[in-house]
């Protein structure tokens, strides 16, 4: 390896903002939020939207997908009333 080329490759904690669930990795990720972990000592801290601990495929769990195609959903959104659908 090149020297003076790399990032620095240092522990980071990462968050799964929708439950919360931190875990302690390496990272050249950096940042200015900083966290104290289990050990007593302190860590930047890395926000993440999905992780194992919320992904479908790691839970088991699947999304609701959605039954109506994008046309109903934009329908629906902004209030316009289906042409096609049958009047009481």
């Amino acid at each position: 390896m090149k020297q003076n080329i790399h990032p620095d490759y240092h522990p980071v904690v990462f968050m799964d903002t929708s439950t919360g669930f931190k875990f302690l990795s390496g990272s050249t990720k950096t940042s200015d939020e900083t966290v104290e972990w289990e050990d007593g000592n302190t860590y930047p801290l890395i926000r993440v939207e999905i992780s194992s601990d919320s992904h479908p495929f790691y839970t088991g769990r699947q999304k609701f997908t959605q039954a109506d195609g994008r046309v109903d959903r934009f329908n629906k959104k902004y209030g316009f009333a289906d042409a096609n659908a049958k009047k009481d």
